[in-house]
């Protein structure tokens, strides 16, 4: 009965082994940075500013992220969608190609109060201490000079249990009110 059910199954494993092969060696980093850079930039300036800065981020942190998306620990209909094919071979890839790259610099019109009640708010919840003074450390990622739109939407995401790949950044998330996260970002965003 085995053999009979595996030589069924042969020609159907061998196709899916052979497809899945074939994927993995079509796998074209140029072509697939051309995808990212559609809303990443392509001068590392996304689109807009709701998009995260992907070129000079952490290694590790960007890997890791992709890892949760494919996973569905962060939630975004169209990275999930473009994480679910990657393996952990081209994951590393994307992620190694995007962290060699320079840190963009964004234009943001500093607004002094708003950043100093960043400064202290961010301070106080003790975010430098992971943050390595906001320029990120291998498995925490650099926040300063991000995009203020992104570090505010992922914060609320942290806050509302919406991203679920740091539960310790979720629980500080909800000792801050809407208007102490917008601060934060605006400091982070300005740095």
């Amino acid at each position: 009965m085995k053999l009979a059910w595996f030589l069924a199954s042969f020609p159907l494993a061998l196709t899916l082994a052979t497809g899945t092969a074939a994927a993995q060696d079509d796998f074209d980093l140029g072509k697939t940075v051309a995808v990212c850079t559609t809303c990443h930039g392509e001068e590392g300036l996304p689109v807009t500013t709701d998009i995260p800065i992907l070129w000079g981020q952490q290694f590790y942190y960007l890997y890791v992220q992709l890892k949760d998306y494919k996973a569905g620990r962060r939630a975004n209909d169209i990275m999930e969608t473009i994480a679910a094919d990657f393996d952990k071979k081209q994951m590393k890839a994307l992620a190694k190609y995007f962290s060699e790259k320079p840190w963009p610099r964004i234009t943001i019109t500093k607004d002094s109060d708003l950043a100093r009640r960043g400064r202290a708010e961010a301070g106080a919840g003790e975010c430098p201490q992971c943050h390595n003074k906001y320029m990120g450390d291998s498995r925490v990622p650099r926040v300063a000079g991000q995009n203020e739109d992104y570090l505010r939407r992922t914060m609320l995401e942290f806050k509302n249990k919406v991203r679920l790949n740091s539960p310790s950044k979720s629980s500080l998330m909800k000792s801050f009110g809407d208007e102490e996260i917008k601060d934060i970002a605006h400091f982070l965003a300005t740095l």
